[in-house]
């Protein structure tokens, strides 16, 4: 049984820097492109950053230079480095695998909330 489980959201202040972990179990974690992605009260779902099993990391527009994505495969954990926090990256943060075979697996999600 494959699990996400992601950590590390919170509260936090504009400005201020949070890291969220995605703890992966129940599947070949190397092989996935992991990647973060978020959910704002009445939007779409929205890419925030992705990262490949060969390291090749993609960023939505608005967070590049802001965020950083990394994996680490002998712990099964993606992570996503945030920085310079706006209210606007207030959202559910969602980790996603997916895999050339077709797998496509989501966490239960972290809230983040920036205050002014």
């Amino acid at each position: 049984q494959v699990q996400l489980v992601e950590s590390g959201g919170g509260l936090v202040q504009a400005g201020g820097s949070l890291r969220l972990s995605c703890a992966a179990s129940g599947m070949i974690f190397s092989i996935f492109t992991m990647g973060w992605y978020r959910q704002a009260p009445g939007k779409q779902r929205e890419l925030v950053a992705t990262i490949s099993s060969r390291d090749s990391t993609n960023y939505g527009d608005s967070v590049k230079g802001r965020f950083t994505i990394s994996r680490d495969n002998a712990k099964n954990t993606v992570y996503l480095q945030m920085n310079s926090l706006k209210p606007e990256d207030t959202a559910v943060y969602y980790c996603n695998g997916k895999s050339w075979g077709g797998a496509d697996y989501w966490g239960q999600g972290t809230q983040v909330t920036v205050q002014v």
